[in-house]
């Protein structure tokens, strides 16, 4: 998994003084977690708070067994958004300057986009602090906006579509971008877990009884820390020191069960019409901004998710949708994360179960023909062995544990020769090799978690500390550069 944004109303905390400090990303997260913890108590009624192109799966290399596809994308009606980026990247100033290194790598990956653009995502509406950096971006960005949960989001904080030197979190001119696609929630459709020194023990927030009894131990997001528990239900505090990893997690105001979204469409329908009708009025106000295209819901696991929420939100009865596009909230790309485990991608039949759930979210596209593909935007690796269901785990606890690596990533192994470098590799010309049986490609995005030992993770970042691009970065470069070669 990986690090999640929080509740996007809270970066209005930042914007109002127009300042840029440490500070402000301290606000940001208080906001967060009081946000947070009146959600928790609300919803709990604590008094007084309110056919497709088979691909074989590959042994170290795709190059050889992947298909070479002769069509092309047609950039005004079905772009190629191409390979994207999460996480702070170096060598890029407050007002957009580059180093030489860093425009190399942006160069190379902008040749796998229709719009000659690196997109970037961060879980929430506009670029913000992180403890890691912040989040300064170039001209040659796009930047794709998100609602990460299923509250209704906060107008005055939607930037314009297509607009550039937009406001970012902390009130500072960015040069980038605004793409004209907006994202769905995050992960509804697993519980997730508390990230930190809780991860995958604590698997739901306390209610309002645990914490009125005080038998609500608080997690700690923090990288590195020894283990912690939580309650003997599975419940922590997982808002003052630390975040979930998706909004399944958290309760809804307005739905009966504590966790309703990841079993949504078998709550009761009072829950699901809050859920939708929160959907289609932060649509509307999206689509009013100039927003173009909708993603369903960004999916952990379960693709058979986003056909229900697609049904609801397109007024879908059989085949037959009444609405396809945006002005009635109709998403037109499914979200999807994808995670394979413990530097053992064809062991663990990684490779295989991405290819299924690329080839269900192409079947979408053949029985909804108005769909345009995958944005598959959280791709990487976890440090851990596979879990049954939820691609949640305790890291360390496999054969090839990040402690043990000097880098924390990946060791060369039969698997992976050339560590994360081979499975990056892997991943992009997977997905650029799968079509569906009219010969539209199925994944039109694909993002890299370029982040270090964040929710789970090996350190996955494409840069070393110098700021040069490490060899993870430079095959994911060529490896975009092909991709682009081959469908633009």
């Amino acid at each position: 998994m990986a690090a999640r944004s929080s509740d996007p109303e809270c970066p209005s905390v930042e914007l109002e003084s127009g300042k840029s400090s440490r500070w402000q990303n301290v606000r940001w997260l208080a906001c967060l977690r009081v946000a947070t913890y009146i959600s928790i108590l609300a919803a709990v009624g604590f008094a007084g708070v309110e056919g497709l192109a088979y691909f074989n799966p590959p042994t170290t290399s795709v190059s050889s067994t992947s298909r070479v596809l002769k069509s092309k994308v047609n950039a005004e009606t079905d772009p190629l958004w191409g390979c994207g980026l999460l996480g702070a990247l170096p060598g890029i100033s407050k007002d957009g300057e580059t180093t030489a290194e860093t425009q190399r790598f942006i160069d190379a990956l902008k040749k796998s986009s229709s719009f000659g653009k690196v997109t970037f995502w961060n879980w929430n509406l506009a670029p913000q602090a992180t403890d890691k950096g912040f989040e300064y971006l170039s001209k040659d960005f796009l930047f794709v906006p998100e609602i990460w949960g299923s509250n209704v989001v906060e107008k005055k904080w939607v930037r314009e579509a297509g607009e550039t030197n937009f406001l970012d979190s902390q009130g500072n001119r960015c040069p980038a971008e605004m793409s004209n696609l907006f994202l769905g929630m995050n992960e509804p459709d697993i519980q997730g877990s508390c990230m930190g020194n809780m991860f995958r023990t604590c698997v739901r927030p306390c209610t309002a009884e645990a914490v009125q009894r005080n038998d609500c131990p608080v997690a700690d997001g923090r990288v590195g820390l020894a283990p912690a528990k939580p309650n003997d239900q599975g419940m922590c505090d997982c808002w003052s020191r630390s975040v979930a990893t998706g909004v399944g997690f958290w309760p809804v105001p307005g739905c009966d069960a504590q966790q309703p979204l990841p079993e949504l469409w078998s709550q009761e329908r009072k829950c699901v019409d809050t859920v939708m009708k929160n959907w289609k009025k932060t649509a509307r106000i999206a689509y009013k901004k100039g927003y173009k295209y909708f993603s369903t819901p960004l999916l952990a696991v379960h693709v058979s998710y986003a056909e229900k929420f697609i049904q609801m939100a397109c007024d879908c009865t059989g085949e037959s949708c009444a609405c396809t596009d945006a002005s009635c909230g109709c998403p037109v790309y499914v979200g999807l994360h994808f995670y394979a485990f413990d530097c053992r991608p064809r062991e663990t039949k990684a490779y295989e179960a991405f290819e299924a759930r690329v080839r269900d979210i192409g079947a979408l596209m053949e029985k909804y023909p108005f769909l345009k593909g995958a944005i598959i935007n959280e791709v990487g690796m976890l440090n851990c062995p596979p879990t049954e269901e939820d691609p949640i785990c305790i890291p360390d606890s496999g054969k090839f544990p990040a402690k043990d690596a000097p880098d924390h990533g990946c060791p060369s192994n039969d698997e992976l020769p050339d560590g994360l470098a081979t499975f990056i590799t892997n991943m992009v010309e997977l997905s650029a090799s799968v079509t569906t049986a009219d010969g539209r490609h199925v994944v039109k995005g694909f993002s890299w978690f370029n982040i270090d030992r964040d929710g789970g993770t090996y350190n996955l970042r494409l840069f070393n500390d110098d700021g040069s691009i490490n060899k993870v970065g430079e095959a994911y470069m060529r490896t975009c550069e092909k991709w682009g070669e081959m469908l633009l």
